[in-house]
């Protein structure tokens, strides 16, 4: 028989199956095109089969199998994937999937488990760097090798999750410090609808001067490299010889590679942005309008929920409506953490809470010190 601890670790490893089973079904029905669609469904198929070993372990240990892939999570990403479309929630899957690929190492009964989960981390990673079907073979190479750059420091999903995150808890916590105070309700609302305004405007400047001055940078780096081949183009080609030596070519091949693509300035030039100075000369970090633009509303939908109650009303009891609302929206807020965070979501979620709470305690303390020193 089992273990207590071989039980837990067999429960876990068949959530985690029927959880990546269940996302690449749902993949695989939104998908229009055939190829991907098919790449999708053997996937779960995959990710059914090691759901099978696990529960058939814990049915030998006289342990029944409960669910079928219907945990938050799962019924969460399924949401978004049929709400948002693949493209949105394939960086975090495959953020996902490079982060547990080592998951069954050392786990002796999980047999090929780990050899295939390294073949679906790489791929969804091809998948998630190269959705462009317009791309060249080259820069589909070039997004396929570089997927994780963006899914482990910010994919779209994880920027919005944090960029409401951002004004719900500073302006709960602003909230809370003015009301510590002992302030009436209408500057409290005032103070509440200025700190969303405020914050939202600081934050969709900030985006923009960051995407803008990111572009401006890698233009200026595209213009140089640009030169350098004009003026130095046996350099250039030497260093597009030692890119594909790196990549696993022969001396002699990378070298005739190389001379070839020099032969187009354009292709060379987009290789050499993309190997050298890791810049996708189709992006350049994207537009600084429309990120301005989601970072305000994102920071706007975050800090609303503090203030809403005080629209309706005052006192005490727009304090307590406040604090519930705002444990709401941390709570959610933590079960979206829970997509990237590879925790579970009831622990998100409470985490989430308690360090929001945690925060506006402080302030609505020192709003009370400081309203109490200053009357």
């Amino acid at each position: 028989m089992a273990t207590k601890h071989e039980v837990r670790r067999y429960k876990a490893n068949l959530s985690d199956e029927l959880h990546s089973a269940a996302l690449y079904e749902t993949l695989a029905s939104v998908e229009k095109d055939e190829t991907r669609k098919q790449v999708y469904q053997d996937l779960a198929q995959s990710e059914h089969s090691h759901a099978q070993v696990w529960a058939d372990k814990l049915r030998a240990n006289g342990v029944e199998p409960k669910g079928r892939g219907h945990a938050v999570k799962t019924r969460l990403m399924k949401g978004l994937v049929r709400l948002c479309g693949a493209d949105f929630v394939l960086p975090t899957l495959a953020a996902a999937e490079y982060a547990d690929r080592n998951k069954y190492q050392g786990q002796r009964d999980a047999g090929r488990m780990s050899a295939d989960e390294h073949h679906h981390a790489a791929v969804v990673q091809t998948l998630a760097g190269a959705n462009d079907t317009n791309l060249s073979p080259g820069a589909r190479i070039a997004a396929a090798e570089s997927w994780h750059k963006g899914a482990a420091s910010g994919n779209d999903l994880r920027a919005a999750v944090l960029g409401a995150n951002d004004g719900l808890v500073s302006n709960f916590c602003l909230i809370m410090g003015v009301a510590g105070a002992g302030t009436g309700n209408k500057a409290i609302l005032l103070t509440g609808l200025a700190g969303l305004i405020a914050g939202a405007c600081s934050m969709a400047l900030g985006e923009w001067l960051s995407v803008t001055n990111a572009r401006e940078l890698a233009s200026t780096q595209i213009a140089k490299e640009a030169e350098e081949i004009d003026e130095q183009p046996e350099a250039e080609e030497h260093e597009l010889a030692l890119i594909y030596r790196a990549k696993g070519l022969d001396a002699n091949e990378a070298k005739r590679v190389a001379a070839q693509m020099m032969r187009d300035k354009d292709k060379a030039l987009d290789t050499l942005t993309r190997e050298e100075l890791g810049l996708d000369p189709a992006e350049l970090g994207g537009n600084p309008w429309s990120a301005a633009g989601v970072s305000f509303c994102l920071f706007s939908l975050g800090a609303i929920f503090p203030v809403m109650p005080f629209l309706w009303t005052h006192g005490v009891n727009a304090i307590v409506q406040c604090v519930v609302l705002s444990m709401l929206a941390l709570a959610s807020i933590g079960v979206f953490t829970s997509l990237f965070n590879g925790r579970s979501a009831g622990f998100s979620a409470l985490r989430q809470i308690v360090i929001g709470l945690i925060a506006a305690g402080f302030t609505f303390g020192v709003g009370r010190l400081l309203g109490v020193s200053i009357s």
